[in-house]
């Protein structure tokens, strides 16, 4: 397609009325927004700065003829490629030690930087007056000073630019852009060291630039500072995205409707940039993907829709098959410990998520990691897998230290990992996935311009994955299509893929129906045969059923270790679980229950997360002056159904009303100021603003409520400590005390219930009991809907208690029973 377009081009620009130099512009900066769209089309990466390699290209040919090679063509233009590229290499090198906006804005530092020098540097660039001078001259036996063979020379060399960034797409270096796009940290624990793939991305795109910029100096035999402003990188950026950055050649499609529009509109009128301006904006909101997006738009009604096998086959979770791929048995065994940690310590500012742990996974077993929330498990599984390092303490695998490794120089030692929440490359297909992971083994996967899909033994192994998953006839489907099942084996897989000796699984069986559950769950007792597991699970009953050896952490240290009977059976972990029965020392006698009409009623609601169903049918109540507890295991849906009442995630069925008023569909804003106020995990206080302006916002956004309204006097009621400290900064606060600030700026406004998502969690007992008899208070002013692992303080102030396992509701009943019965609070509430 693009020979044909550079054939057919000169022709249809003539015909138009306009020149050679305008057909040989056009091939210069399609060639050039190729070049760019390898950065940002497959890399994601958004360069304000790509004008500054064009136009110092330029320069480097100007003052290189004018200099040195004045009777040359071909020195000068070598000249200007290798200093773009040079220069490339220096400023990727700087500009990519920061991600996202903080990159594209040292581009554009870069950018602004070098035209204030070359504007200036009058002596040596000409200044506001450029340089002329350049010269065309006999190159390979061609007379280029004629335009149409200048045209022709352009055009194959924009091809062979073109063609070296297509044979970069797609080859391994390619792929793995492709795959930074999509989601660089799942790139980085895949094995791949991510910042040599965008340097290598960046170097290749600022060199086709280059050349771009030097074939223009020759093209305008003159060079000007304006190549150089920041002005000349936006226009880079429109013409890739008015093209269609997510094409290979969009980018080269938008250059020459970008001139083509120019040169039209300006025969009209001199305001040819406004109306541009208007048709970009255009372009963003109604075809992202540009002129290419629209035309495929344009021709979908056109194209046979078709549903195959395959992507019938996609919605169903695929059965794994028991035998492993022979890559995954090359391991030799080790007897004993396999993974070590030793006082691992983490702290994050004054909290320590993981405190002095000492684990030990044995080769060829299955361990478990278990605990109420906020124990430490996940911090433990990122500071093993090398997302964070450690702050004392050692992890060693097969007596190598790994911690304090990056992601992939932890894979690199045979250790992967899968993701509580799945991780995955949503554009790519299941077999791109899995042949990622191989293909981060390979002494290929750096190459530039070997096809990927060339490497035989990269695409032996990933063959037999795929048949070890039982992903065969899905292949090609994309992994957003599949099952939340399927999109589970694949995770799963891409981590397999790495050959590691030690695996872990980050909840790998959340939001998975019965029979999913049963498949991912034979599958990861299979793998123990061939390496060692380690397991975080909230689906406890199916932990003490698989698993060889069982740690339970709580407040980020290990409190007990053994075999399933032993941890099932030991006190400190009932204790943590369950409570000891023992109502909290301020609580009122238990046993009564509020009578008031219902204030919040929610009938049989299903919410998912992507493919994840999280909540079955829920059904709940909360009546006036009434406070009920939501309990049930992690993992049961306790978080997500408030999520749910609030609108933060919109339940797909069922129904949300507050007094007689359905609240599903609206936003949570919308929600919140028809009464609803909700102190959330981990208290979300805006930490730079003082007390007193906490207060403020929490009014404000309630003000058109039509409840009660709770005035400062009414709330230093039940919060006295609160008037003593308006003017402190919340994150100046004891823990107690922002927890205060959160519950009364949840208060603050027309409030009609309140949802406390574990208020006690992290305060000292002095504060638990001040802030248990300041929520005691409150009960009789307004309903509460509240969640709290601390049981015993959470069934001492509950009315009703209603009960989640697996997103359905298992339990509705009194809190007293529950309360004062241990035996009956462990068949609702343990195994």
């Amino acid at each position: 397609m693009l020979a044909l377009g550079l054939i057919l081009l000169p022709w249809a620009v003539l015909a138009g009325g306009y020149t050679w130099g305008l057909a040989t512009e056009i091939v210069i900066l399609a060639m050039v927004g190729i070049g760019y769209n390898l950065l940002l089309g497959y890399t994601g990466l958004l360069s304000f700065g790509h004008g500054l390699f064009f136009g110092l290209a330029a320069y480097c040919v100007a003052l290189t003829q004018l200099h040195w090679f004045a009777d040359s063509m071909l020195l000068p233009l070598a000249a200007g490629v290798l200093f773009a590229t040079l220069l490339g290499l220096v400023i990727g090198f700087l500009a990519l030690r920061r991600r996202g906006v903080y990159f594209s804005l040292l581009t554009l530092a870069f950018t602004a930087l070098t035209y204030y020098i070359v504007f200036r540097w009058t002596s040596f660039t000409g200044g506001e007056n450029g340089l002329s001078g350049v010269r065309r001259l006999a190159l390979l036996g061609l007379n280029v000073d004629d335009q149409r063979i200048f045209y022709y020379l352009c055009a194959v060399i924009a091809f062979l630019a073109a063609w070296l960034v297509w044979r970069v797409v797609h080859a391994p270096l390619g792929t793995v852009l492709m795959a930074i796009r999509e989601n660089e940290q799942r790139a980085r624990f895949a094995g791949y060291p991510v910042l040599r793939y965008k340097l290598a991305a960046f170097v290749v795109s600022t060199a086709v630039v280059g050349l771009g910029g030097s074939l223009f100096a020759y093209l305008k035999l003159f060079v000007s500072a304006d190549l150089t402003h920041v002005t000349f990188s936006g226009e880079l950026l429109a013409m890739t995205v008015v093209g269609g950055m997510g094409s290979f050649l969009g980018p080269a499609l938008g250059a020459a409707f970008y001139l083509m529009f120019r040169e039209i509109v300006t025969s009209y009128t001199a305001a040819w940039q406004f109306w541009f301006g208007l048709l970009f904006m255009a372009t963003i909101l109604f075809s992202p993907l540009g002129l290419v997006g629209f035309g495929e738009r344009l021709l979908a009604p056109l194209r046979r829709k078709h549903f195959g096998a395959a992507a019938m086959a996609a919605r169903v979770t695929p059965l794994p098959n028991p035998e492993a791929p022979a890559f995954l048995r090359s391991h030799p065994q080790v007897n004993g410990t396999l993974l070590a940690c030793k006082g691992v310590t983490k702290r994050f500012g004054g909290f320590t998520a993981v405190d002095g742990v000492d684990l030990a996974i044995e080769d060829r077993k299955l361990h478990a990691l278990i605990g109420p929330n906020g124990a430490g498990k996940t911090t433990l599984f990122n500071l093993i897998s090398g997302m964070f390092a450690p702050d004392h303490g050692t992890v060693a695998l097969a007596g190598q230290p790994i911690g304090g490794l990056s992601p992939e120089g932890v894979m690199a030692h045979g250790l992967a990992r899968s993701f509580q929440i799945t991780s995955l490359f949503p554009s790519l297909t299941v077999w791109e996935h899995l042949r990622l992971g191989v293909q981060a083994r390979s002494p290929s996967r750096f190459h530039l311009l070997r096809r990927a899909s060339a490497l035989a033994a990269v695409n032996d192994e990933t063959r037999e994955l795929v048949r070890f998953l039982g992903l065969e006839g899905v292949e090609d489907v994309a992994v957003s299509s599949l099952s939340y099942g399927g999109q589970r084996l694949v995770e799963i897989g891409v981590a397999l893929a790495a050959r590691p000796r030690a695996l872990l699984l980050d909840e790998p069986l959340v939001g998975l129906a019965a029979a999913e559950r049963e498949r991912i769950t034979e599958l990861i007792r299979g793998l123990t045969r061939h390496m060692a597991v380690l397991l975080v699970e909230h689906d406890i009953d199916r932990v003490f059923a698989i698993a060889d050896k069982i740690t339970v952490m709580n407040e980020g240290k290990v409190l007990v270790e053994g075999d399933a009977d032993t941890v099932r059976t030991h006190p400190e972990v009932q204790r943590v679980y369950i409570g000891g029965g023992k109502p909290h020392a301020a609580a009122r006698e238990p046993g009564r229950e509020a009578a008031g009409a219902p204030i919040l009623r929610v009938e049989s609601i299903n919410t998912f997360y992507g493919k994840s169903h999280i909540l079955h049918d829920v059904s709940l109540e909360v009546r006036a002056k009434e406070v009920v507890a939501l309990l049930g295991r992690n993992g049961a849906g306790k978080s997500s159904t408030l999520k749910s009442i609030l609108g933060i995630v919109a339940p797909r069925s069922g129904s949300v009303e507050l007094e007689g008023r359905t609240v599903g569909g609206m936003s949570p804003e919308q929600i919140a100021r028809l009464g609803v106020g909700l102190v959330p995990q981990g208290r979300r206080l805006f930490s730079g603003l003082t007390v007193d302006e906490n207060l403020r916002l929490g009014a404000l956004s309630r003000s058109g409520g039509s409840g009660v309204r709770w005035e400062r006097e009414r709330i230093y009621t039940y919060f006295p400590r609160i008037r003593e400290k308006l003017t402190t900064k919340a994150d100046q606060l004891s823990g107690g005390e922002q927890q205060m600030v959160a519950i009364a700026r949840a208060l603050s406004g027309n409030v009609r219930i309140l949802l406390l998502d574990e208020p006690f969690e992290g305060l000292s007992p002095a504060m638990v009991d001040e802030v248990f008899k300041s929520l005691d208070g409150l009960r009789k002013e307004i309903s509460i809907l509240i969640i709290e692992h601390h049981l015993d303080l959470v069934l001492s102030l509950a009315d009703r208690a209603v009960v989640l396992d697996r997103g359905r509701v298992s339990h509705t009943g009194p809190a007293g029973p529950l309360l004062t019965d241990l035996e009956f609070r462990k068949q609702v509430l343990w195994l």
